[in-house]
């Protein structure tokens, strides 16, 4: 799932129509200076701000670091996580009749949560029982998800531009549909970059009923 930014643009206004005569006109003195001041500060914020941006490039986007089984490393996109939390599983509402991957419901806020084993979700082997789990809640548009998973890692920067399209038969055919691409991280690792949207509105949740409220 991608975060593209906004440029802003400066309209100059003329009087192009009317010219005043500049023998029978002058500008005094300081109001000359306030204008070049004003105009000096304007360009030294125009800089600053694309050193801002271009800065904001070399970075690159923050993502958050999680554990997928026992080798899987997946990545989500920072500007869609509401909340990291551990949950305990007692607080955790079973609900009868739902998919595996399905823990239940969690009162998240005053609001209702789905928590799913995402893990599970994407072809990986289900979370083992623990007394408590940690929890990603992602928002989507109105639509909010809580992704159970076996460890967070790290919050890491990361350049779109470097994210490789998945090609068919290098990852599992459960995992695909969610995925965004994948990085080759600095161990040589592959880190799988997961589509938000596809999760938040995967057809598992609308043939099951399951939403916000």
């Amino acid at each position: 799932m991608a975060f593209p930014g906004r440029a802003v643009g400066t309209r100059v206004m003329g009087n192009g129509n009317y010219q005043l005569p500049i023998t029978n006109y002058r500008l005094p003195i300081t109001n000359c200076k306030t204008m070049i001041d004003s105009a000096n500060t304007s360009n030294s914020t125009s800089v600053a701000t694309i050193e801002a941006i271009n800065a904001s490039l070399e970075e690159g986007e923050k993502f958050l670091r999680f554990q997928l089984g026992a080798e899987g490393i997946a990545l989500l996109p920072l500007n869609v996580i509401k909340q990291v939390m551990q949950v305990s599983v007692n607080e955790i509402l079973p609900v009868p009749q739902m998919p595996g991957c399905v823990f239940g419901i969690y009162n998240w806020r005053g609001e209702m949560l789905w928590l799913v084993d995402i893990g599970q979700l994407v072809g990986f082997p289900p979370l083992s029982g623990s007394e408590n789990v940690m929890a990603i809640a992602i928002q989507i548009e109105d639509k909010t998800l809580g992704l159970v998973v076996k460890q967070i890692n790290d919050i890491e920067r990361h350049h779109l531009h470097q994210i490789n399209l998945p090609a068919i038969g290098l990852f599992a055919p459960e995992l695909m549909p969610y995925l965004q691409g994948y990085l080759i991280g600095a161990n040589q690792e592959v880190l799988m970059v997961l589509n938000a949207g596809a999760i938040a509105n995967a057809p598992l949740w609308q043939i099951n009923r399951m939403g916000n409220g």
